[in-house]
């Protein structure tokens, strides 16, 4: 037993291994971190807990955990050398610096057309955002997505095919610029 809270314990056992994934991804591939950081956000909810609108868990700790993980890359992203070695190693070829200034630029643009999707989507319906990312985000089968979210298979096709629907009607348009950018 987690606690003496049986409700915290269901949504711990129900959203344990979707709050580290989540964190694992944003904290750059740092596992030891994502551990850290899905035991600060679980901690965040249960200090919360008793005033904590419950309807919309998923996007609390969704969201909770990509802020905690992002702050994290922030505070720890500056790269320390060792005195230890003497050895640098090789910068990889690169074309020129105007190549990998637009490379950049074109990966900060797509996140941040991906940022403003899941945002929309969010906004426009939870439901909507909740299955696109746990069904392609967070790669889980949609077998186990239903399951999740408590609803048949079939209804998660519906719900996936009107997400997807709304997004290229609502960002088509940006989309398709991009993908001719790169």
């Amino acid at each position: 037993m987690l606690t003496g809270n049986r409700e915290f314990n269901e949504i711990y056992e129900k959203y344990k291994n979707l709050v580290l994934k989540v964190a694992y991804i944003y904290s750059g591939d740092n596992y030891d971190a994502a551990e850290d950081i899905t035991q600060d956000t679980f901690l965040k909810l249960y200090m919360k807990f008793d005033d904590f609108k419950r309807g919309n868990v998923s996007a609390w700790l969704f969201t909770t955990a990509k802020n905690t993980a992002l702050n994290y890359r922030k505070k720890y992203s500056h790269e320390v050398l060792s005195m230890d070695s003497e050895e640098h190693p090789e910068e990889p070829y690169r074309e020129s610096t105007e190549a990998e200034y637009a490379e950049n630029e074109l990966e900060r643009e797509k996140n941040r057309l991906h940022d403003e999707i899941m945002e929309g989507l969010m906004e426009k319906n939870p439901r909507w955002y909740e299955a696109i990312f746990l069904s392609y985000y967070m790669d889980i089968p949609q077998t186990k997505v239903a399951e999740t979210m408590n609803i048949r298979l079939s209804v998660l096709h519906a719900v996936l095919h009107r997400a997807k629907k709304w997004i290229a009607k609502t960002y088509g348009a940006e989309y398709e610029e991009m993908i001719r950018k790169d």
